[in-house]
């Protein structure tokens, strides 16, 4: 034990006094670091706040973490230099770390800068068409973007290793045969991706497009690489994946303009006067605010043997609005007809087979 404790004393010797210059000159070094980071940061907070732009306050709330631990890895590292037995050490920590927060700033500056240009796409607008393209190919761009970002990083982070590099020239000339293996294991995620690039270019759906996609009516509420969120009607979050959208067919009724045509049907005795029933729909549909002042036809569209079908086609702005104007036309329209004409409502005639009316018997004897 005691051989032991010499051997350790004699390799440590040398070691402490380098240590404790390392542990005081790092230790005052990130101090000055953290104390300038909070000064230069605080006074841009201060110019922020007095400027009328939201965009400078995302910068700065996306930047200031991953600066200032970028800061204390850089003079770390600087220090380290400045000792001759702790250069190599940390040569290759700092090697393996800056790529990482490098990353990191630049993955923050890319957000930032999507979220301050997603601030000028407002999409509760009634128009809003060219603010969700915007925020579509915002959301595409920040996806591939931040995939190529941390690509790069990591490739960088794993050159800094010996090992790896030497291990990665061994399996140059087995490459193709796993890039193979690979490539086909893969396959259905490649596709995604594949499918994520390219409806970013197309734009078959944008975000807060009205769509029905396996019979569920829904919103977009968010494009990823791989897969689509679709907020259904009743809160329900359908996940689809993003190749869905190019293989199979789908309604988007938000394709070009929130625009939409709807219809509130009525079947009625065959012997119902059509006037007075337009006169109501008329009178009831421009008294309501949800109608845009596009369309407004009453039609009877088919007829059978005990009932007629009348077709009350209206227009709105947008799918939201329309839905609620054929609610409240139906239930207008039930209303008055119950109100004023309930002889309208359709009924089904029966007749015996031996039933033979008074004017029949005098046919019969004429």
């Amino acid at each position: 034990m005691s051989q032991i404790w010499n051997d350790f004393t004699l390799w440590a010797g040398p070691l402490v006094p380098d240590l404790a210059r390392f542990v005081i000159a790092s230790a005052i070094a990130v101090a000055l670091v953290l104390i300038a980071h909070w000064l230069i940061f605080r006074g841009l907070h201060h110019l922020a706040k007095h400027s009328t732009s939201e965009s400078d306050d995302l910068l700065l709330k996306r930047l200031t973490r991953p600066t200032r631990w970028g800061l204390v890895a850089l003079t770390l590292v600087l220090v380290a230099r400045e000792i001759p037995r702790f250069q190599p050490a940390w040569e290759k920590i700092g090697g393996f770390v800056l790529p990482a927060l490098v990353g990191w700033i630049a993955i923050g500056i890319l957000h930032a800068l999507v979220d301050a240009m997603s601030l000028r796409a407002d999409i509760t607008v009634a128009d809003n068409l060219a603010a969700r393209r915007r925020r579509t190919r915002l959301s595409m761009f920040n996806r591939i973007a931040t995939f190529v970002i941390v690509f790069i990083v990591v490739g960088l982070m794993l050159l800094s290793i010996p090992g790896v590099r030497q291990i990665g020239v061994t399996l140059v000339a087995s490459a193709g045969l796993a890039g193979l293996a690979v490539g086909a294991a893969a396959q259905p995620a490649l596709k995604s991706i594949i499918a994520g690039i390219q409806m970013a270019v197309t734009e078959p759906i944008r975000i807060d497009d009205v769509v029905i996609i396996d019979g569920e009516w829904g919103r977009i509420e968010e494009i990823r690489t791989t897969y689509v969120v679709v907020n259904v009607w009743d809160q329900r979050r359908l996940v689809v994946p993003t190749s869905k959208f190019l293989d199979d067919s789908f309604q988007n009724w938000t394709k070009t303009t929130a625009e939409l045509l709807g219809t509130v049907f009525l079947y009625l005795d065959p012997s119902t006067k059509i006037g007075p029933i337009r006169d109501k729909f008329a009178a009831l549909i421009t008294d309501n605010p949800n109608w845009d002042k596009r369309v407004q036809v009453v039609q009877v569209t088919d007829t059978t043997r005990d009932a007629i079908e009348v077709r009350l086609l209206m227009s709105g702005r947008d799918s939201g609005t329309l839905f609620n104007l054929r609610c409240e036309i139906r239930e207008g329209m039930l209303e008055w007809l119950a109100d004023n004409q309930p002889e309208a409502f359709a009924r089904t005639r029966i007749a015996a087979p031996d039933a033979i009316t008074l004017e029949d018997q005098r046919s019969r004897t004429a």
